[in-house]
């Protein structure tokens, strides 16, 4: 972060400093929401969390070496920054490192939001543009009101590009991020029904998502989906030029000639208007992919990078961000996909995908957990999922947890051939070590909270404390 005083917070923030006499005292180190994570010189956001009030642990950020706090009240164990809200004053915070650090160096920002796919499209776009110079991107998914702010607060002088993930749970959310750190470019990969059950509406979904582009200046550039009509209506939402990508042939940005590989792994060439088509092999394993590499090449190509190494630069990216169609090869010829950090029905759908490219008939086992927030459509979706295994001639699926079952009786109803259910992870753990043959491909997929993740972090000799 670039060095600010508590009384250079307080300006930014509209807050005032308690005791007075501390306004001078600069702070060296990270901006942290986590007093777990303080090291020496941090400044420490107390936030009111759903299950704590980070006013509680003030001192022992304190014993830790913070040297101020972001506080709704004064606090006796730190010097604080005292703000009506300390949400607000986090972003407040943000946007003032964002103007400086702009104002220094002429950052850009790339603003990427979607349904599905940002994190793998952050962490791609960030390994992309950062051959061209300093980039910050996210840690993980870092794409809230929390995680944004966070992000930004570790830009510096000398950063010259910012991929930021944009994420939303309700109309305003991008709206609010977007005023935190402003995008010249910004990416909308799809919209579907992640956190429906919040919305209401797909429309209030495709309502939000379009925040990012109506945020874009006139010298913008929006990156929208050809393939998602949805997506592609949002060119008549925004002041910016619209570049599209996707598959389909009228795409400014497009893929040609695809070939997945047994691994999951695509090849295609990458075609730009006006220039040459390159051929594209990318590491990343999972077909979709191909429409996320599509985006980032968009991006990478408006900042100026040739064609060549866009090519170059997409084949050597590498997965970055954990439980994101992680692949592992066990000794006794199982090979586990781990891709439960989050799962929607667009996401889950494209996993089945991979996961029947990567095996052969009969030898893919999905293991599926709930997806949450889906609201009263939740039931069918999950069924849905489960025919669609057995139209894909997935062997097996297990479906762990009770939100999963209607998972197993789509599945048995469409045909499938072998369909297990599990009350928890430990029992669908017990039933995969008994089930699972060499030569098996297992996939896991679920919403964070179902946990499937450290299931997949056991399968292959990860334990997760």
């Amino acid at each position: 972060m670039i060095e600010l005083t508590l009384g250079e917070v307080a300006e930014a923030t509209g807050g005032q400093v308690h005791p007075a006499d501390a306004a001078d005292t600069p702070i060296t180190a990270t901006v942290v929401t986590d007093s777990r994570e303080v090291q020496p010189g941090s400044l420490y956001v107390a936030r009111l969390g759903e299950h704590a009030d980070g006013h509680d642990y003030v001192g022992s950020a304190a014993e830790k070496g913070a040297v101020g706090a972001l506080t709704d009240r004064p606090m006796e164990e730190l010097p604080c920054v005292v703000v009506p809200d300390t949400t607000d004053g986090f972003a407040a915070l943000g946007r003032e490192v964002v103007d400086r650090c702009t104002a220094a160096g002429g950052l850009q920002i790339v603003g990427i939001t979607g349904s599905s796919g940002k994190t793998s499209t952050k962490d791609l776009a960030a390994q992309v543009v950062g051959r061209l110079g300093p980039t910050i991107a996210p840690i993980a998914s870092y794409n809230s009101e929390v995680g944004v702010p966070l992000t930004v607060c570790r830009l510096t002088e000398e950063t010259e590009f910012l991929v930021a993930e944009m994420g939303a749970s309700g109309v305003g959310h991008i709206d609010f991020l977007t005023a935190v750190a402003p995008p010249r470019i910004g990416v909308v990969l799809n919209v579907g029904t992640a956190h429906l059950g919040e919305f209401g509406s797909r429309e209030a979904i495709a309502h939000t998502k379009a925040e990012l582009v109506r945020a874009l200046p006139e010298d913008g550039l929006a990156v929208l989906n050809a393939d998602d009509p949805v997506v592609l209506a949002m060119a008549g939402q925004t002041r910016a030029r619209v570049r599209s990508v996707g598959l389909s042939p009228d795409a400014d940005v497009r893929a040609e000639d695809v070939e997945i590989n047994v691994r999951g792994q695509a090849s295609f060439d990458l075609v730009i208007a006006g220039e040459d088509p390159v051929r594209v092999q990318l590491r990343l394993h999972g077909p979709h992919h191909v429409g996320n590499a599509l985006a980032v090449a968009a991006v990478a190509h408006e900042l100026g990078m040739p064609v060549g190494q866009i090519a170059a630069a997409l084949g050597e990216a590498g997965a970055v961000s954990r439980w994101r169609m992680e692949v592992h090869e066990r000794a006794d010829g199982v090979t586990v996909v781990n891709d439960a950090y989050n799962a929607n029905p667009d996401s889950m759908r494209a996993a089945l995908r991979s996961l029947a490219v990567m095996s052969e008939t009969g030898k893919g086992v999905a293991v599926i957990g709930e997806m949450r927030e889906l609201g009263e459509d939740s039931e069918a979706e999950h069924r849905a999922i489960g025919e669609l295994a057995a139209g894909l001639g997935i062997g097996t699926v297990v479906a762990v947890g009770e939100g999963a079952a209607p998972v197993a009786e789509g599945f048995r109803s469409a045909g499938g051939r072998h369909t297990h259910q599990c009350p928890d992870t430990d029992a669908a753990r017990e039933l995969l070590e008994q089930v699972l043959r060499p030569g098996d491909v297992v996939l896991l997929k679920s919403s964070r909270d179902s946990g499937l993740r450290f299931l997949g972090d056991a399968l292959v000799g990860e334990e997760t404390a």
